[in-house]
Protein backbone atom coordinates (compact mmCIF):
# COMPACT_ATOMS: atom_id res chain seq x y z
CA UNK A 1 0.00 0.00 0.00
CA UNK A 2 3.07 2.23 0.17
CA UNK A 3 3.11 3.31 -3.49
CA UNK A 4 -0.60 2.94 -4.17
CA UNK A 5 -1.75 5.39 -1.49
CA UNK A 6 0.01 8.48 -2.93
CA UNK A 7 -1.39 7.72 -6.38
CA UNK A 8 -4.90 7.41 -4.94
CA UNK A 9 -4.35 10.59 -2.91
CA UNK A 10 -3.48 12.60 -6.01
CA UNK A 11 -6.51 11.56 -8.05
CA UNK A 12 -9.06 10.76 -5.32
CA UNK A 13 -8.11 12.49 -2.05
CA UNK A 14 -11.35 11.64 -0.23
CA UNK A 15 -10.90 7.94 -0.99
CA UNK A 16 -7.34 8.19 0.33
CA UNK A 17 -8.59 9.85 3.51
CA UNK A 18 -11.15 7.08 3.96
CA UNK A 19 -8.48 4.38 3.46
CA UNK A 20 -6.17 6.11 5.92
CA UNK A 21 -8.97 6.34 8.47
CA UNK A 22 -9.89 2.66 8.14
CA UNK A 23 -6.43 1.09 7.95
CA UNK A 24 -4.13 3.34 10.03
CA UNK A 25 -4.06 5.44 13.19
CA UNK A 26 -2.71 8.54 11.41
CA UNK A 27 -5.78 10.64 12.12
CA UNK A 28 -5.34 10.26 15.87
CA UNK A 29 -1.62 11.04 15.55
CA UNK A 30 -2.11 14.17 13.41
CA UNK A 31 -5.31 15.62 14.87
CA UNK A 32 -6.46 15.90 18.47
CA UNK A 33 -10.17 16.23 17.67
CA UNK A 34 -12.47 14.67 15.11
CA UNK A 35 -13.82 18.03 13.92
CA UNK A 36 -10.81 19.04 11.77
CA UNK A 37 -10.48 15.76 9.85
CA UNK A 38 -14.23 15.74 9.20
CA UNK A 39 -14.19 19.33 7.91
CA UNK A 40 -11.08 18.53 5.90
CA UNK A 41 -12.78 15.53 4.33
CA UNK A 42 -15.75 17.65 3.29
CA UNK A 43 -14.06 20.92 2.25
CA UNK A 44 -10.25 20.68 1.94
CA UNK A 45 -9.12 17.09 1.32
CA UNK A 46 -5.68 17.90 -0.15
CA UNK A 47 -4.90 20.27 2.71
CA UNK A 48 -5.96 17.62 5.23
CA UNK A 49 -3.66 15.06 3.60
CA UNK A 50 -0.78 17.57 3.55
CA UNK A 51 -1.30 18.48 7.22
CA UNK A 52 -1.41 14.80 8.17
CA UNK A 53 1.81 14.10 6.25
CA UNK A 54 3.54 17.09 7.83
CA UNK A 55 2.55 16.10 11.35
CA UNK A 56 3.43 12.43 11.00
CA UNK A 57 6.58 12.63 8.88
CA UNK A 58 8.07 15.74 10.53
CA UNK A 59 7.58 14.86 14.22
CA UNK A 60 4.59 17.14 14.91
CA UNK A 61 6.37 20.23 13.52
CA UNK A 62 5.35 22.47 10.66
CA UNK A 63 8.35 24.22 9.12
CA UNK A 64 10.26 24.81 5.90
CA UNK A 65 9.27 22.50 3.10
CA UNK A 66 6.09 21.36 4.83
CA UNK A 67 4.71 24.89 4.90
CA UNK A 68 5.19 25.01 1.14
CA UNK A 69 3.49 21.64 0.71
CA UNK A 70 0.57 22.85 2.83
CA UNK A 71 0.19 26.07 0.82
CA UNK A 72 0.26 24.18 -2.48
CA UNK A 73 -2.34 21.70 -1.20
CA UNK A 74 -4.55 24.60 -0.09
CA UNK A 75 -4.25 26.19 -3.54
CA UNK A 76 -5.22 22.87 -5.16
CA UNK A 77 -8.31 22.72 -2.95
CA UNK A 78 -9.27 26.30 -3.79
CA UNK A 79 -8.66 25.69 -7.48
CA UNK A 80 -10.97 22.70 -7.51
CA UNK A 81 -13.73 24.63 -5.79
CA UNK A 82 -13.27 27.63 -8.07
CA UNK A 83 -13.45 25.46 -11.16
CA UNK A 84 -16.69 23.86 -9.93
CA UNK A 85 -18.26 27.27 -9.25
CA UNK A 86 -17.24 28.60 -12.67
CA UNK A 87 -18.71 25.55 -14.40
CA UNK A 88 -21.93 25.88 -12.41
CA UNK A 89 -22.27 29.56 -13.37
CA UNK A 90 -21.63 28.75 -17.03
CA UNK A 91 -24.53 26.28 -17.05
CA UNK A 92 -27.00 28.85 -15.73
Amino acid sequence: MGCLLPIIAIFMPRVALLLIFVFTNWFSRAFHTTLWPLLGFLVLPYTTLAWMAAMILNNQQLNGLWIGVLVIAFLFDLGGQGHSARRRLARD
